[in-house]
Order: structure tokens, then sequence, then C-alpha cells
């Protein structure tokens, strides 16, 4: 390869590099240089990925392994809660941290704005009127904003603007 490529081996190879092998990679990185925290969060996120893959059969694609670190990072949120309520403010600090080293992995996350633009649009799109159509609105809006907007906030996003209506 000649150094007037656009195309060099490392951002090639970046590109086409599977979700988990990056996971697998930056822990063997994070290992190499004493990083307690990434070691740790990583080694948790991998053996998910793993325990899931053995229980479908199969290796993962990169969308189910998003899936996973989101569901490792809502479990998170919740022992954080859970801490903060026994008073164990040390256990809550660790734990963010935590879920700053898996959102690192995740896609930006849509913003308020740009997530009750696409409620409005699929509001409009399946004609709902009130909150009983809530579920024909869900449905049509989870596809879309899989792995870029947290379940819990698209409800309570279209449940606002319902009940508005």
């Amino acid at each position: 390869m000649n150094a007037q490529s656009d195309f060099s081996f490392e951002t090639g190879y970046n590109e086409i590099m599977s979700l988990k092998k990056k996971l697998e990679d930056e822990l063997k990185q994070a290992i190499r240089t004493g990083d307690d925290l990434r070691k740790r969060t990583l080694r948790m996120a991998i053996s998910a990925i793993k325990l899931a893959e053995v229980d479908k059969g199969e290796p993962l694609e990169d969308s189910a392994i998003l899936g996973i670190l989101q569901k490792e990072v809502k479990s998170r949120r919740e022992t954080i809660d859970e801490a903060a309520q026994a008073g164990r403010h040390e256990l809550a600090s660790a734990t963010s941290d935590e879920i700053s080293v898996l959102e690192s992995y995740l896609p930006k996350q849509l913003d308020d704005k740009e997530l009750e633009a696409l409620a409005r649009k699929a509001i409009l799109e399946v004609g709902a009127s009130s909150p009983a159509d809530m579920g024909k609105v869900m449905k049509l809006i989870m596809p879309r904003v899989k792995g870029i907007a947290d379940g819990v906030r698209v409800s309570q996003v279209v449940k606002n603007l319902l009940e508005q209506s």
C-alpha cells in the first residue's frame, strides 16, 4: 500500500472489525495498561455477549451486541438507584464509571427534540389521537429508534404527546 492512498490498513480494519472483536481488543489493551475499570467492565460485557451466543448457538451480529450493551447500561442504572437509596455512594459512583465505559461503545443517543420529532411523525403515520393508540405508535417507532433511544424515554415522550392531543 502506498503512502498516497486514502485507505490505511488501520482505518479499513476498524471499519470492518466486529464490535465483539473491538471489545476483546480493548480488553487486551486495558490489561496491558492496567486500566482496572475498563478491564472489569469489558470482561463483564464480553461474558454477557458470550453467554448470549451460547444460548443462541451462533455468533451474534453487532446489532444484538449493542442490545446487550444497552441491557448492561440499564442494569447498572438500576444498581445506581438502589445504591443511592441504600446510601452506598461509593457503589453508585463506581457503577456510574462503568456506565461511561459501556456508553463509549454505543451509538449517540437521540436528544429530546429529535426524539419528539420522530414521535410526532409516528403519531401522524398511524393516525393516533389519544393515549389508547399508544401501542400502535410504539410498535411503529421502536424499530426506528432501536439502539439510539431508551424505550422508557420513548414511551414517556409518546405518552406526553398523545395526552396533549
